[in-house]
């Protein structure tokens, strides 16, 4: 009986040559571990009938009988040797296992499968708990898609609120300049109207008074002369100052401070603030103060507390300075073991 060796006459991709029937393709049903050899349906009941082959083990077919041989003894592996943790025939069981734990091969497979059942259920058990958190973190992940979709949108919106009261105040500052305007250009051209009509009044008494002084009647001038002496009184054109400039110096102020703030703003470091909240929140945070100016602006009175003060610590009256002094003499308060 020869090795079972490759072949391409097999029925099919799964199927084993059949070692009794050389050159054919017939399905294999059973290999034999005691011959090493695999058989077809016809071979097997051949094998069955044959009272020296009763007692071999068989098994399903097959096609790397090789491997079920011991590499050294070039026997059946049998045994299973705890020990080494390894098969082997029962020649290695004499010449190389003696004293060793030995099991058969049927007792070690139980065993194993037993650990391996336990693995495929921690593998199992572990799949689902990643799948699970895997739909958990989907979930979080589309919340968080959502919720930064919201916060922009809110945002914008806020932005787009500030601008539009900017664009309110510029256009309500236009209306009332150009309102003050109008005021003062119909109140000019009002005056003006009146001067040029005083003007050309004047003008008509000049030349008739002219016309009068060389006159050589006598009679006539001192009958005439009076009335066109006499003028009426100055009116209120002269009274009106025209105003050729215009200045709002408390609004400029005003607008200057609000652009430096959001000048400032503008400049200011997006944060986001984790500690000790559930959800993470976007805050604004200024940058460090550049100058003594900028440092002052977060001054604030301050007391300190003498019940945390240290024995080393000299508070002044009024609790307003603190120093450090190592002495004997207490010139300190203490009020607790810190």
């Amino acid at each position: 009986m020869g090795l079972t060796s490759p072949s391409h006459n097999y029925d099919g991709p799964g199927d084993v040559e059949c070692d009794f029937c050389n050159g054919k393709k017939v399905r294999v049903v059973k290999s034999c571990l005691t011959c090493m050899a695999s058989f077809c349906e016809t071979q097997m009941q051949i094998h069955y009938e044959g009272a020296a082959w009763k007692g071999n083990k068989l098994i399903d077919p097959d096609g790397n009988l090789q491997e079920k041989l011991c590499a050294k003894h070039q026997k059946s592996l049998e045994i299973f040797c705890k020990t080494d943790d390894s098969c082997i025939c029962m020649m290695c069981v004499v010449t190389e296992h003696s004293g060793h734990e030995m099991v058969e091969l049927e007792t070690e497979r139980e065993e194993k499968q037993k650990q391996l059942g336990v693995t495929l259920s921690e593998i199992t058990w572990r799949i689902e708990k990643r799948e699970k958190k895997l739909k958990e973190t989907e979930m979080v992940m589309e919340k968080m898609k959502v919720s930064m979709q919201r916060e922009i949108e809110e945002n914008e919106k806020s932005f787009r609120d500030l601008m539009h009261c900017i664009e309110e105040a510029q256009k309500k500052l236009v209306e009332r300049i150009r309102e003050q305007e109008k005021r003062e250009k119909e109140k000019g051209e009002g005056v003006m109207e009146q001067l040029g009509n005083e003007i050309e009044e004047l003008n008509k008494r000049d030349a008739k008074l002219k016309n009068l002084s060389d006159t050589k009647d006598h009679i006539h001038f001192l009958q005439t002369v009076l009335s066109p002496c006499v003028l009426p009184p100055d009116g209120d054109s002269l009274s009106f100052t025209a105003t050729a400039e215009f200045y709002s110096e408390d609004l400029r102020k005003e607008l200057s401070c609000l652009k430096k703030s959001l000048e400032k703003i503008s400049q200011w470091d997006i944060m986001t603030l984790t500690s000790g909240r559930k959800t993470p929140i976007f805050a604004l945070q200024p940058l460090e103060p550049q100058s003594r100016e900028e440092f002052l602006q977060y001054f604030c009175p301050l007391t300190l507390d003498i019940n945390t003060a240290y024995r080393d610590l000299h508070l002044s009256e009024g609790y307003k300075l603190v120093r450090h002094e190592r002495t004997e003499i207490c010139h300190y308060w203490y009020h607790g073991n810190s």
